[in-house]
C-alpha cells in the first residue's frame, strides 16, 4: 500500500490541466488512468480553445506558447451546407489573431503529460473508492493495487467510479447517435470533400440525420454521420457493427436522398465506421458536499457534443479547482490541514455547479435543435445570429 495526498483520476484535458497547475504551486499530486499508455486509443478529433475556458487554463497552467505553437486558427471556419451539397454559410476566421483556435486533443494531451514533472500512474482503472472518515477514501484498482488519499478528485468521464460517491446520477441516451469515419490525406486523396470542408468545421444537418465534417492536422479529416435512431438501431437492423460492407449499405440507406458529394463521406472511409451513442448527464446534475471528494470535467457535466464546451469546461474546473486548492491549501499546509482541503472544495463547487448546469442546458437544446425535423433551417438561424 502507498500514501497519496491528492489523487486524481482521469490523465483527460481536465484532471491534467489541474494537476499541471497544483504542482506548478509545489503541491503534490498524482494521476491515475485506466489506460495502458498515453498512446493506447485515439484521443478524438479536434478542439476549439475559448479565451474564458481553454485559453485561461492554459495560461494558469502556463502553456500557452506550447498550445500557440501547434494551435490552427484557421480551424474556426465555419461551414453550413445544405443536403443537396450546396454551401448555404460560411464564416471565415477571425484576421484580428482572437477568438478559438483550434488543436487536436491528441496534441491538446501530449502538452499536457510532457509538463508534468511525475507521469501518469497509466494502467490504474479504478475499482471503487472506501471512505475511511474524516474525508479519506481508500482507492482500490481491478489490478488489485490500493492507494490512499486525503482528496479524490473524480476526472474519469463519463461513467465515473468517483461521481458513485457524490451522485446517483447516470448518463442517458440523447437519442443521437454518431457514426465516426475519417479521411486521410484528404487534399489528396479526397480533393472534393475536402474543397467542401474547408480549413474548419462543415455542418450538413436536416431532419433528424446529419453530417459533420472536422479538419485535424496532418491533411485528416474525422466525419461524423449523425442521426437520431434508438440505441441499439444496428441491432434492430441485424447489422454487426465491424461489417463494414454491411454499415456502408445501411448508412447509405439512410441518406439515399442526399446529395452525391455528401454520401461520399460514407463512402470514401480509410479508416471504417466506429458507433458512437452520444450521452447526458441529467440537467441539473448537482450534489451535496461531501469531504474528500470531488468532480470535474464530464464526470461533472457531461453533455452533448453540441456545447462546443466539454474539454474547454474540463480545463478550466481544472484551473479553479487547483486555484482553489492553492487559496484555501497551500503547499505551506498541505502536509497537515484537512479543513483547507474541504474549504477549497466548497469554494470550487460554488462556481462549479452552477456554471456546470448553465452549459448543460445550452448543450441539450443544441442537440434538440441540431437533429430536429427542421433543423435546416434552425441551423442557418443560428449560426446567422452568432457569426
Amino acid at each position: 500500500m502507498t500514501s497519496t495526498r491528492i489523487a486524481v483520476i482521469g490523465a483527460g484535458p481536465g484532471g491534467l490541466t489541474c494537476a499541471r497547475v497544483l504542482r506548478r504551486h509545489g503541491i503534490d499530486v498524482t494521476v491515475y488512468d485506466a489506460d495502458d499508455s498515453a498512446t493506447a486509443r485515439d484521443q478524438g478529433g479536434t478542439l476549439d480553445m475559448h479565451p474564458d475556458t481553454g485559453q485561461y487554463a492554459l495560461r494558469a497552467a502556463e502553456l500557452w506558447d506550447e498550445f500557440a505553437a501547434l494551435a490552427r486558427p484557421e480551424g474556426e471556419q465555419m461551414r453550413l451546407v445544405d443536403r443537396a451539397g450546396r454551401v448555404v454559410f460560411d464564416s471565415a476566421p477571425p484576421q484580428d489573431g482572437e477568438g478559438n483556435p483550434e488543436i487536436d486533443r491528441g496534441q491538446l494531451r501530449t502538452i499536457l503529460l510532457d509538463s508534468l514533472a511525475a507521469p501518469v500512474r497509466w494502467g490504474h482503472k479504478l475499482e471503487r473508492a472506501e471512505p475511511l472518515g474524516d474525508g479519506r477514501h481508500r482507492l482500490h484498482f481491478t489490478h488489485g493495487g490500493t492507494t490512499e488519499a486525503d482528496l479524490v478528485i473524480g476526472a474519469d468521464g463519463a461513467w465515473s467510479r468517483v461521481r458513485r460517491l457524490l451522485s446517483d446520477a447516470v448518463p442517458g441516451y440523447t437519442g443521437v447517435t454518431f457514426v465516426e469515419t475519417g479521411l486521410d490525406d484528404a487534399d489528396t486523396r479526397h480533393p472534393e470533400l475536402a474543397g467542401l470542408t474547408g480549413d474548419g468545421t462543415m455542418m450538413a444537418l436536416d431532419d433528424n440525420h446529419g453530417f459533420v465534417a472536422q479538419r485535424n492536422s496532418g491533411g485528416h479529416i474525422r466525419v461524423y454521420v449523425g442521426m437520431r435512431v434508438p440505441e441499439d438501431w444496428y441491432g434492430r437492423a441485424a447489422l454487426d457493427p465491424a461489417d463494414t460492407a454491411a454499415v456502408r449499405t445501411a448508412l447509405l440507406e439512410r441518406f439515399a436522398d442526399w446529395g452525391e458529394t455528401l454520401r461520399g463521406y460514407i463512402t470514401d472511409t480509410d479508416t471504417g465506421y466506429v458507433n458512437r451513442p452520444l450521452y447526458a448527464l441529467p440537467v441539473p446534475h448537482t450534489w451535496e458536499h461531501t469531504p474528500g471528494v470531488t468532480l470535474l470535467g464530464d464526470a461533472a457535466h457531461l453533455m452533448s457534443p453540441f456545447s462546443g464546451m466539454g474539454a474547454n469546461l474540463a480545463m478550466r474546473d481544472g484551473a479553479d479547482l487547483a486555484q482553489a486548492l492553492i487559496d484555501h491549501h497551500g503547499s505551506d499546509r498541505h502536509d497537515r490541514d484537512r479543513h483547507g482541503i474541504d474549504e477549497a472544495i466548497t469554494a470550487y463547487e460554488k462556481i462549479l455547479l452552477p456554471r456546470s448546469v448553465e452549459a448543460a442546458q445550452g448543450a441539450a437544446e443544441g442537440i434538440a435543435s441540431a437533429f430536429a425535423p427542421d433543423s435546416a433551417a434552425q441551423s442557418l438561424a443560428h449560426m446567422a445570429a452568432h457569426h
